[in-house]
């Protein structure tokens, strides 16, 4: 395709897209669905108008899937309730470490003893599918700040810190592959993988959130006439946390996540002091007509939403154009099947064994586990550090495979399950008061 058709075709779905979503919403699929459609009737598959070779734009493929999956844990991250409740992050918690962490070790039986593939290999297969995707899960995400959803808030907060947490086990397999260093006896894994790189990109990320949401609202209190681009201070704080990160070898998409979060609950916390001092000096709150409201997490939460829905846009046309019809292998299939009827399920029961969530809620997290461009990332990283052609083709197929069917049945089942639960939970007194904890 030329140049031409790129902007004819991206045009056309964009103009679609504004001016028909009340019509999309009453749809029953998610309009990821509606990309992958189009990008598979144009790619090889069909009408073969272009054909995207992942493998040979590696380096451009790991560029748009990590701007894509560092904006959306932005969004995720401002978008979580405050204030900061350690109950409540509980169960997330335990998804993104512990249950994310059986999944790994699930695929990783399943790649070795089923597809055959060398321990390191199954390993990182199992990495790389393991972790949910924020990009393509905002239909049962948190909507808004003020979104209390219980369900919603696990999925979200899990797939925001899931997609650090798995990082290890993406360098582990790497090591065993003969491509990263792990040290003796993998003391350099634990030391600096595991324990320094995740600690440092959480205290990164809360230090530089917290931070900028204190020098924001201090600039607006006490400057009235001092406006600040939200939008600007949103993808600048992204930039410098994970820039941070990078140099410093943490976690850059957890440092990120965690910097939302506590943008958020720094910006709060400043509103509540500022209500609590305004309520108790009327003579002050009768002078100052200009008390601030707005917040960075707020005000660049849009432009930011807009942004991953191009992304999404622009990635799930690739993957369409990516498939051709012999892509649809057994093996890739298989793996499919494991990882959504049993290794998510399972991990899922397991992980949330010892917590108080409710079944109804373990239930649907267990069921939508939505796989898609933060796995297509880690895939393009683990190229880019030297994967053999061969065996960098074969996780390739198979998680294209993987984020292909993802998409279709979970997007085709998360209205009406969500409708289902929803309706359910409205009749039960006893889950709307677990709601308000």
């Amino acid at each position: 395709m030329t140049s031409a058709q790129w902007f004819l075709l991206i045009g056309g779905l964009l103009l679609t897209m504004g001016l028909t979503p009340s019509l999309i919403k009453r749809l029953p699929i998610t309009s990821a669905i509606l990309y992958l459609a189009v990008g598979f009737i144009i790619g090889p598959s069909l009408l073969n108008a272009f054909h995207f070779n992942p493998l040979k734009e590696a380096p451009l493929l790991e560029v748009l899937t990590e701007v894509a999956v560092l904006i959306s844990l932005f969004a995720a991250g401002v978008k979580m309730p405050v204030p900061f409740s350690l109950p409540r992050w509980r169960s997330p918690i335990l998804l993104a470490f512990g249950a994310m962490t059986i999944s790994v070790a699930l695929m990783t039986l399943f790649g070795h003893f089923t597809l055959g593939l060398p321990l390191g290999a199954a390993l990182l297969l199992g990495a790389i599918l393991a972790p949910t995707d924020p990009v393509l899960a905002t239909d049962v995400q948190i909507r808004h700040p003020g979104d209390h959803d219980r369900l919603r808030f696990t999925l979200t907060c899990e797939a925001g810190m899931n997609d650090g947490s798995a990082f290890p086990f993406v360098m582990l397999g790497l090591g065993l592959l003969g491509l990263h260093d792990l040290g003796t006896y993998g003391a350099r894994w634990i030391l600096v993988d595991v324990l320094w790189a995740t600690s440092a990109g959480i205290l990164i990320g809360v230090v530089l959130g917290t931070a900028l949401g204190r020098l924001s609202m201090m600039l607006r209190r006490r400057t009235h006439t001092h406006d600040l681009l939200d939008d600007f201070l949103g993808l600048g704080l992204i930039a410098t946390v994970y820039g941070v990160s990078e140099m410093v070898e943490a976690w850059g998409f957890l440092a990120v996540f965690f910097a939302a979060v506590a943008l958020r609950h720094s910006e709060h916390r400043s509103m509540a002091r500022e209500a609590i001092f305004d309520k108790t000096d009327t003579e002050t709150q009768s002078m100052d007509v200009n008390s601030p409201t707005a917040s960075v997490s707020e005000g660049s939460l849009i432009f930011k939403e807009h942004l991953e829905r191009l992304s999404e846009l622009v990635l799930i046309l690739l993957v369409g154009g990516s498939l051709f019809l012999d892509s649809w292998s057994w093996r890739a299939i298989a793996t499919a099947g494991f990882l959504f009827i049993v290794a998510r399920p399972l991990s899922v029961l397991i992980g949330l064994w010892a917590s108080r969530t409710p079944m109804d809620i373990r239930a649907m997290t267990s069921w939508f586990g939505v796989r898609g461009i933060g796995s297509l990332y880690y895939l393009m990283f683990a190229i880019q550090h030297g994967l053999p052609e061969s065996l960098a083709l074969e996780l390739i197929h198979i998680t294209l495979i993987v984020i292909t069917l993802s998409i279709l049945v979970h997007g085709i089942s998360v209205k009406p399950l969500l409708k289902r639960f929803e309706s359910l939970r409205r009749r039960s007194p006893q889950a709307t008061r677990t709601e308000k904890k």
